[in-house]
């Protein structure tokens, strides 16, 4: 048998986490190799997530703002229409040119590529089974990147037709006349906002008593009725419990606020979260610990309770962004190459791309006041915007939290369109501890959205100037 191949850094998925490890591990000297199954990098995120499902909510904004907003502004549009093949064929060459970017990216650093599903065999060996057949790698250090996966209702397994999950959502051939969508999440809001603007009848049906769980009862409320003027529906406080399946559609059992009630549809979103994905890895076999969720338990430095073992991204508690997974991998690699990597994770900042986009960090209002913080909180309409007037994005608001003795920023939250942008410039005052005041005082460019931000810090102390 041939000697196996050894590295000082093996990372097994190639996710956002996983190929940004081994890049900065490459950058540190270590020689590295990544595995993963699918010859096109990138993960779900690449594959199958982030960035297929913002290429659709791109191009479905346009459709619908042709449709329904061109007329104010001048604009005659005559016989619009929508090819949803042509869609997802714009969409699919996004993915492909991104995914030729990442893996060029990747050799151009010297990193063994290795296509196949990995199997942990225990003192650092893995085997690696693909096309071409199976071989067995060693390396000093293995950091798992596996990623995530779309959680299974137990009575509604995914068939790939009637109930989908993400995955499917993003490559349906129409749009079905009626979808119901159980979860009103980021995926949840972000799918059904796709296929309300190519024409169907959406129904978000959510177990809890409002939509973007993590955001302050106020902003998700003002969120809800922008998207519900745009026709999607809402079901709060509402628990399906059983599915019936038919030739010609889908009826959904559920507990309502008022008692039973059932929801017609011809699909099934299911998007009621994801959960870490470590199939077929051997952990088990390892005696490598996990919590009740599957998630792997690592201490700060991401080392599993198995020597030369390490775990990042989704696989690990906490957000499940790949932004998050990013830094997860960087820091990893930086600890690996015996530097002081960290990741703040009270500052990890979360988006859901609707329009107007939801974005937040740090605490909220509710939050702070559960865990007795006194707060002082501004707010500030985006009608009141002048670059918002003047592109008629005046949906939506922006929130700030802070302390209300020490007026250090707990948390910002943002309904506005381009909230994903806004929202970095919270976060990078919020990680040098900046107060209310630092925001408030910060410079911005006039006409932009960005200065609502400086507005509503202003609110948090009762100095708002263009608001009363």
């Amino acid at each position: 048998m041939p000697e196996a191949i050894s590295y000082d850094a093996l990372v097994i998925g190639a996710g956002p986490g996983g190929y940004v490890c081994a890049i900065r591990c490459a950058q540190l000297g270590l020689k590295t190799a990544i595995v993963d199954k699918n010859p096109r990098l990138g993960g779900t995120c690449l594959n199958v997530g982030c960035i297929p499902s913002k290429a659709l909510l791109h191009s479905t904004e346009i459709y619908h703002e042709l449709l329904h907003g061109a007329k104010k502004h001048g604009i005659t549009a005559k016989e619009v229409s929508i090819d949803v093949s042509a869609l997802m064929k714009k969409k699919d060459g996004v993915v492909d040119k991104l995914g030729m970017g990442v893996r060029m990216l990747v050799e151009k650093r010297g990193i063994e590529i290795l296509t196949g599903t990995a199997k942990l065999l225990g003192d650092g060996q893995v085997e690696v089974s693909g096309e071409e057949g199976t071989q067995t790698v060693t390396a000093k250090e293995i950091i798992l990147a596996t990623g995530s996966k779309p959680v299974e209702l137990p009575f509604m397994p995914y068939d790939g037709d009637r109930i989908v999950h993400s995955d499917h959502g993003i490559a349906f051939d129409s749009a079905p006349a009626k979808l119901a969508v159980i979860g009103g999440g980021a995926i949840g809001l972000e799918l059904g906002s796709v296929w309300a603007r190519l024409g169907s009848e959406v129904e978000i049906i959510e177990f809890l008593p409002e939509i973007a769980t993590g955001f302050d009862p106020d902003v998700a409320k003002a969120a809800r009725r922008i998207l519900g003027k745009q026709g999607l529906k809402f079901s709060l406080s509402t628990k399906v419990t059983g599915v019936d399946i038919g030739e010609s559609g889908v009826t959904l059992r559920a507990e309502g606020p008022k008692g039973d009630v059932t929801f017609e549809a011809d699909k099934v979103l299911v998007a009621v979260g994801r959960a870490p994905c470590s199939d077929g890895l051997g952990l088990e076999e390892l005696g490598v610990v996990s919590d009740k969720r599957g998630s792997v338990t690592v201490d700060e430095a991401f080392r599993t309770n198995v020597e030369g073992l390490r775990a990042i991204g989704d696989l690990i508690p906490g957000p499940m962004l790949a932004h998050k997974a990013e830094e997860d991998g960087v820091a990893c690699a930086e600890i690996l190459a015996g530097q002081s990597g960290h990741v703040n994770y009270d500052l990890v900042p979360g988006v859901i791309y609707v329009d107007p986009e939801i974005a937040n960090v740090g605490l909220g209002e509710a939050d702070a006041k559960e865990r007795n913080i006194p707060v002082r909180c501004g707010t500030f309409p985006l009608a009141a915007n002048g670059r918002a007037l003047a592109t008629d994005a005046t949906e939506g608001l922006v929130k700030v939290v802070a302390h209300a003795e020490t007026d250090r920023l707990l948390g910002i939250q943002i309904v506005a369109r381009n909230a994903s942008e806004l929202i970095a410039s919270a976060v990078a005052h919020m990680e040098y501890g900046g107060s209310a005041e630092d925001l408030a005082r910060t410079i911005h460019a006039h006409p932009t959205l960005s200065e609502s931000l400086k507005e509503a810090a202003l609110a948090s102390d009762g100095r708002g100037l263009h608001s009363l």
